[in-house]
């Protein structure tokens, strides 16, 4: 007697139904135009002293010698 998951089923429906739908182009189309897209990454902000505060306070730590 085995069981099956009807969870498992509907993914393993929906992974069939998407490799059955793909479409070549499309995924080329997206590949060629991801790289124009570039978005710009500013420098990170320098933290204030107050922001700085560690999470671990250094007195009870025990990892460090």
């Amino acid at each position: 007697m085995s069981t099956t998951n009807s969870t498992s089923n509907n993914d393993t429906s929906d992974i069939k139904q998407a490799a059955d739908n793909i479409n070549v182009k499309k995924i080329e189309e997206n590949l060629q135009d991801s790289g124009q897209d570039k978005k710009v990454i500013e420098e990170p902000v320098a933290l204030t002293e107050e922001q700085k505060t560690p999470f671990i306070d250094e007195e009870v730590r025990t990892d460090n010698s």
